[in-house]
């Protein structure tokens, strides 16, 4: 589900400095489409907004959850967006993003786990 190994990569490239910026700011603007999708989907932008969420997810690692917008998006660019499972789509992003949570700590060099996740856990709470 979630790509540990991209975390990690990510974790290192940017620094532990920003790389609780770099979660934030994702769940932010993720949550947001999210939101949209959920409450009100407007089934000619599906494919935009699926492939936002798809870049983003393939950003931080959320391998399954960037597969199934990705196929959602292929749908949706074939004339089909009403086929769209949205529901299974969005169910899955709340188990990758409860398992990222989760698992957080456990992926990171111990030097950027505590601080990592305080300052992610406090950033989206702040939001």
């Amino acid at each position: 589900m979630i790509d540990w190994n991209r975390i990690a990569e990510l974790s290192d490239e940017i620094g532990a400095e920003d790389f609780a910026d770099v979660v934030a700011l994702f769940l932010e603007e993720v949550s947001e489409v999210v939101a949209r999708l959920r409450h009100n989907a407007v089934r000619a932008e599906l494919a935009s907004d699926l492939h936002f969420l798809k870049g983003s997810a393939m950003n931080l690692g959320f391998q399954r959850f960037a597969e199934m917008c990705q196929e959602g998006e292929n749908e949706a660019e074939c004339g089909r967006a009403d086929s769209v499972d949205l529901a299974r789509i969005l169910a899955c992003y709340d188990d990758s993003q409860a398992a990222f949570m989760s698992g957080l700590e456990d992926s990171l060099p111990p030097s950027a786990q505590i601080r990592n996740s305080a300052s992610i856990a406090s950033s989206v709470i702040s939001r």
